[in-house]
């Protein structure tokens, strides 16, 4: 399927180097069968379990990916980001690999526990505005005055690639799969996903899931063209953030290959993570429990074998506790 992008989009052969280039770092994550989910949607329900990685989320896959590829010269520079949170924990895992410098920028909107993860592995944070837009604009002035690297956590062939390695893994895995739910921010996850299992099985239907809440890349599909969003604090606080009004890849891959992009609540979110606590014996952050939360409250329904995709672990267990016993911290609907 073709997507029209200012530079060349990763194919399958990209993420397949990809998979060669990161084996060893990051680790070749389970698939397990959910008894309770496939019960109640009537077909087989997986959960591929990401939020296993050593960081605790998928991003160590293209981050990896991204900084084994740098050359030396480029390395020595150091490495800077924009993140809300997941993203910056793999590149700091990444640069202190290679002993690389490494400053992430994040908005006040990122919890305290992933900061602190990310410090506790050697990367210099920086809080920067309200938003991962004004987070970017401290990276923008690091790459300017300071000749830092820009790795950034989305829009970028070799970020993208390292993500795709989990669709080779789900086809592999399961090669029965009809559609794969994927936790949709600003598209490395679901773009490369999409075009490792799309490749090797081209009927796999994918489906983007997020919160209703600063819906970065649903507003942008729906609009035609990246947009720019209002932030809101949210249980699936991974899933916030911009996609960049200059975007390069995700956006276009994504409206390439995308069936569908499905939102969600702050309640249903809540009851993703509740469930995949309960029923799984799993803890999920909220972009974690996206896919499951959509099979619970019916907004997917599945006519076939499905997988979701548990992409992270980083919550605040303390708002994780308040969770489980029944709190929504953030109500029902945006103001």
């Amino acid at each position: 399927m073709p997507v029209a992008a200012t530079i060349p989009a990763p194919g399958l052969a990209d993420v397949e180097a990809a998979r060669e280039r990161i084996a060893g770092i990051v680790e070749h994550t389970a698939m397990t069968a959910s008894a309770s989910l496939t019960e109640q949607c009537g077909v087989p329900v997986l959960l591929k379990l990401e939020h296993r990685q050593v960081t605790g989320s998928f991003k160590l896959r293209g981050a990896a990916n991204a900084v084994a590829l740098l050359p030396e010269t480029d390395r020595s520079r150091g490495v800077v980001a924009a993140s809300t949170g997941n993203h910056g924990r793999a590149l700091a895992q990444a640069a202190r690999r290679h002993g690389i410098r490494a400053v992430i920028c994040m908005s006040r909107l990122v919890p305290e526990n992933k900061l602190a993860e990310i410090r506790r592995l050697g990367a210099e944070v920086r809080i920067v505005g309200s938003s991962q837009d004004e987070a970017q604009e401290e990276v923008d002035r690091l790459v300017a005055q300071e000749g830092m690297v820009m790795v950034p956590p989305f829009d970028h062939a070799d970020i993208i690639a390292g993500q795709g390695t989990i669709g080779l893994e789900i086809v592999e895995q399961a090669p029965d799969t009809e559609m794969i739910l994927v936790p949709l921010s600003g598209g490395g996850l679901a773009a490369g996903i999409a075009v490792a299992a799309r490749a090797l099985k081209p009927s796999i239907r994918v489906i983007g899931i997020t919160m209703r809440r600063g819906a970065a890349m649903k507003a942008s599909l729906d609009a035609g063209r990246p947009v720019q969003v209002r932030e809101y604090p949210s249980l699936a606080d991974s899933l916030g953030g911009g996609i960049g009004l200059d975007n390069r890849l995700t956006f276009a891959m994504c409206r390439a290959l995308l069936d569908e992009v499905v939102l969600l609540d702050e309640a249903e979110i809540a009851e993703g993570i509740r469930h995949l606590y309960r029923h799984e014996s799993e803890i999920a952050e909220g972009a974690g429990a996206v896919g499951v939360a959509a099979l619970l409250s019916g907004r997917v329904r599945p006519q076939g074998p499905v997988v979701a995709v548990i992409s992270g672990r980083n919550i605040d267990m303390e708002l994780h506790r308040r969770i489980v016993c029944g709190e929504n911290p953030f109500g029902e609907e945006a103001p």
